[in-house]
């Protein structure tokens, strides 16, 4: 049983895939890989991740998996969860025109965050975005588009060193957020900054400790404010440069 793959420019080796191999079996899925990537880090659903509900052992060819060996190989034949595990567990192939694009995007996001939070330890002050651009392209930095922004910056940071003498600014900080909103919020919390201490209150209020880079501040409380609707107390408590 086959289901073709196809494009507007039937063009199908330009598609993007998921694939895992399992045994002597192969199964692919073919994937949004912005979403695929996001859906990876628990930021999308899978079925936003999906061209097709559809698993196959080919999806060039569009030969469809067995749903027997799906059943023996995964516990399941539903396509969903076969295609969740295989987003997790298995590798993200894309094209090489959408990692071009990635590169850039993440370049720009990692520059931007350098600019915000970064400065020279010999004046104070923040490197200048031209300089950062520059000293990335001169360290040959490898930008992985699979990766975040925010998760490159202390593998960068050692390339960049040699080149761009830089330190990190980072904030300790108290933040208060109402119990109707606690929930919501908590989750963006945990994905900007290090939690130091917690505690939920009698009246569902949590209140935190919480480790952020400087340059992230702003963006943290952007989305609280919008969560809240501005209810969100935060006090500072202490300001640091990472050592070098």
């Amino acid at each position: 049983m086959s289901e073709h793959v196809q494009n507007k420019k039937n063009k199908s080796e330009h598609i993007n895939v998921a694939r895992i191999k399992k045994g002597n079996e192969h199964f692919e899925i073919v994937i949004h890989p912005d979403m695929a990537i996001k859906c990876k880090s628990g930021n999308a659903s899978v079925s936003d991740a999906l061209v097709y509900p559809k698993v196959y052992s080919d999806a060039k060819k569009g030969l469809l998996a067995s749903e027997e060996k799906m059943s023996e190989l995964f516990g399941t034949d539903d396509y969903l969860e076969v295609a969740k595990q295989i987003i997790q567990k298995g590798e993200i192939q894309i094209t090489a025109e959408f990692r071009k694009q990635q590169v850039e995007q993440k370049k720009r996001r990692i520059i931007d965050l350098l600019h915000r939070q970064g400065v020279d330890p010999r004046t104070k002050l923040p490197h200048p975005i031209g300089r950062i651009e520059s000293a990335l392209d001169e360290a040959h930095a490898k930008i992985d588009p699979q990766k975040t922004a925010e998760e490159q910056i202390p593998v960068l940071l050692k390339a960049l060193r040699p080149i761009l003498p830089i330190k990190l600014v980072t904030k300790e900080i108290d933040i208060t957020i109402p119990a109707e909103y606690a929930s919501k919020s908590f989750s963006v919390v945990k994905n900007f900054a290090k939690i130091l201490r917690e505690k939920w209150g009698s009246n569902g209020a949590w209140y935190g400790t919480i480790e952020i880079p400087g340059g992230l501040e702003s963006e943290l409380y952007d989305k609280l404010n919008k969560i809240t609707h501005g209810n969100v107390q935060a006090t500072v408590l202490k300001v640091k440069g990472e050592d070098e």
